[in-house]
């Protein structure tokens, strides 16, 4: 048996070397350099070229090498006996949560208009917002939107969660359904989408929901780029209805040069950064998933092909 990886956008040298170190037995081979195809019984992915995977019959188990499935529910076609497994690492999820504290101080202590007078050498003090005094809505309230969530409660924000599913987390109110988004969205002011990709969540921040929310809100996306309706967006902040946006996650990755948000003043960009996987831990979960695979037992965060996460 071996394991391949098929990566874009990732260092797949770094990633067979240390696998072959805690795989010794095991052929790692880095896709299209594969000896034998039909040898092929663990695939590691990311962002894989589309359907590629077809190319090995014999393939049992498809590891995700992030949180996210949908690039590969998106671009493969997957066997019905064949496996999908993702990362869920405790690194991503304390990541995620400073990555979004960061991007919550910096919006209500307004450290980005202060970067824009400095440009001009304008010297204004303007009004903030506290902890206390500023609600966030999370989108997703699974293993990394409720750490985030509750992590943010325990600061002092007043926090609100939803999910597709009733969920329990502390000092956190928490949501769930069509009635329960617009409890979540109504009286915020920082919107944060954590939620996975999946055919009912694709196009959520739009014009209609995004306008539920306080005027002058804020959205942070560190979901996915297909969350976002991207015209709404720049209606939404051109009518002031939204004060600001943090971007971290587009359609299209590299952001294209010509995109217009590039341009404009009032969206930050950060290139796909807010929870990098870590190899050194995250190797370890892959190991354990392969080693339980040739036992026959059963995988660490396998997913549901159906529901998309």
């Amino acid at each position: 048996m071996s394991l391949v990886i098929c990566f874009n956008n990732k260092d797949q040298n770094a990633w067979s070397k240390i696998l072959k170190e805690k795989l010794p037995d095991v052929d790692v081979e880095i896709y299209p350099h594969v000896k034998d195809n039909s040898r092929i019984t663990f695939a590691l992915c990311w962002k894989a070229d589309n359907n590629i995977l077809e190319q090995f019959p014999n393939l049992k188990v498809i590891q995700s090498v992030g949180a996210s499935i949908d690039h590969i529910t998106s671009n493969q076609n997957i066997g019905p006996n064949t496996k999908v497994t993702r990362i869920v690492d405790p690194y991503l999820s304390q990541d995620m949560y400073e990555f979004v504290l960061a991007g919550i101080l910096s919006h209500i202590k307004q450290f980005q208009a202060y970067h824009q007078d400095q440009t001009r050498a304008l010297w204004q003090q303007k009004p903030y917002h506290t902890i206390i005094n500023t609600t966030i809505g999370i989108l997703g309230a699974g293993r990394i939107g409720g750490h985030v969530a509750t992590k943010l409660a325990l600061l002092g924000f007043k926090v609100k969660a939803w999910s597709t599913s009733d969920k329990t987390l502390h000092q956190v109110s928490c949501f769930y359904g069509q009635e329960g988004l617009s409890d979540t969205l109504r009286h915020t002011d920082i919107l944060v989408n954590i939620l996975p990709l999946t055919g009912a969540t694709r196009d959520m921040l739009n014009y209609n929901t995004l306008s539920h929310l306080n005027p002058k809100a804020y959205l942070i996306n560190v979901g996915r780029g297909e969350h976002l309706v991207e015209s709404d967006l720049i209606q939404l902040l051109d009518e002031g209805h939204l004060s600001g946006a943090l971007l971290d996650v587009f359609r299209e990755e590299p952001l294209p040069k010509q995109h217009p948000f590039w341009q404009h003043d009032k969206i930050q960009i950060t290139p796909h950064v807010a929870a990098l996987t870590r190899i050194d831990s995250a190797s370890d979960i892959i190991v354990d998933n392969y080693n339980r695979m040739i036992t026959d037992q059963e995988l660490i965060n396998e997913v549901s092909i159906q529901k998309g996460y």
